[in-house]
């Protein structure tokens, strides 16, 4: 009997030393968890495609970014995230944890790079521009867009994405962008569809580079074509010699329309053809679609540049004619003063 209550005093004795082992194991495990990490500045990390965490903890530890890789490995396996972490490239603090390495990977909060698609730029120009960008992958898509299918603006991606993947996601945007302004159009406007909507905005983005101008020449070109007027666009005419890419002379510099190309015929002159070109001239921007949905009244069917980044704008051919003399005079008088220099 006194054997029995030994015995059991003993085993008891053993399970409370196992218990305050385990514990003190478990203090310790968690302690190392959120012990601060060896890394003593910033660190970018790179996940690729079909790593799986054990090659990834091994390779952060190496690194020196993490003092163990078998904690990790252990965290993960415990919490069920070891086939959680996501392929990306990820941005690590000074000092971070093994926890928030791990919660960072599993997350997937990966670093976003962008790219500026501006507005007004033609579809060949633009996809020049996703071509070059080396933060992007893959080949460009063997069938190209189409001229106005794609929506400027500055696209945050993250490392890995394909040039195809966000060629379409500009041309989601455009569709989703045509689908929540389309319905919302003022009434007894001059264009039937979306496609008319993109084509003449196209007009307008190539018109001014000033933001606060698209309504006044959506609204002008919408006047025009109400009164049965051409529009009488210069870069529809570009486009329809070089499909927008810039004149140049012999010098290599660049130059005005020749009189001769004005009166030339193309599917995109406007001095020549009845309402709108054939198709967009370029990729229009989101402000100068919403302005040819819902442009101001005006009474203006004219307009020409001003020589210092804007337009003068006529309700009459009169009126017209004088702001195309004093435009005339600035540019004398500019030419004057660069020769005087």
């Amino acid at each position: 009997m006194r054997f029995l209550k030994a015995l059991l005093v003993w085993l008891f004795m053993l399970a409370l030393l196992a218990g305050a082992g385990a514990a003190a194991g478990w203090v310790w495990f968690n302690n190392e968890l959120s012990r601060p990490g060896p890394l003593t500045d910033e660190a970018v990390i790179r996940v690729e495609a079909g790593e799986v965490l054990s090659i990834v903890a091994d390779r952060l530890e190496a690194d020196g970014v993490i003092h163990d890789a078998r904690l990790m490995k252990l965290k993960a396996r415990l919490d069920g995230s070891e086939l959680e972490i996501k392929t990306g490239e990820y941005l690590i603090d000074k000092g971070a944890t093994v926890e928030d390495v791990l919660s960072i990977l599993t997350e997937g909060r990966a670093l976003l790079h962008k790219i500026t698609l501006p507005e007004g730029r033609t579809t060949a120009q633009l996809l020049r521009i996703i071509e070059k960008d080396k933060m992007l992958t893959g080949d460009m898509p063997e069938t190209l867009p189409e001229e106005g299918t794609l929506l400027p603006d500055t696209y945050m991606f993250h490392r890995g994405m394909t040039r195809a993947q966000l060629i379409a996601k500009m041309q989601q945007a455009q569709a989703e962008l045509l689908e929540e302004l389309w319905p919302t159009r003022q009434d007894g406007l001059p264009i039937t569809t979306p496609y008319e909507a993109v084509i003449l905005a196209s007009v307008v983005e190539k018109e001014t580079g000033k933001a606060d101008e698209r309504p006044q020449i959506a609204a002008l070109f919408t006047t025009r074509l109400k009164r049965g007027m051409r529009l009488q666009s210069d870069p529809t005419i570009i486009y329809g010699i070089s499909k927008g890419e810039p004149l140049y002379n012999k010098a290599g510099q660049r130059r005005t329309l020749y009189r001769s190309e004005i009166d030339r015929h193309t599917e995109w002159n406007t001095y020549q053809v009845d309402g709108l070109p054939k198709t967009p001239i370029c990729n229009p921007g989101a402000d100068a679609i919403r302005a040819v949905l819902d442009p101001p009244e005006t009474e203006y069917v004219f307009f020409v540049a001003d020589g210092k980044g804007g337009h003068l704008f006529a309700k009459t051919n009169a009126e017209h004619e004088r702001n195309v003399a004093a435009y005339r005079a600035y540019e004398r008088g500019e030419i004057a003063r660069e020769r005087a220099n």
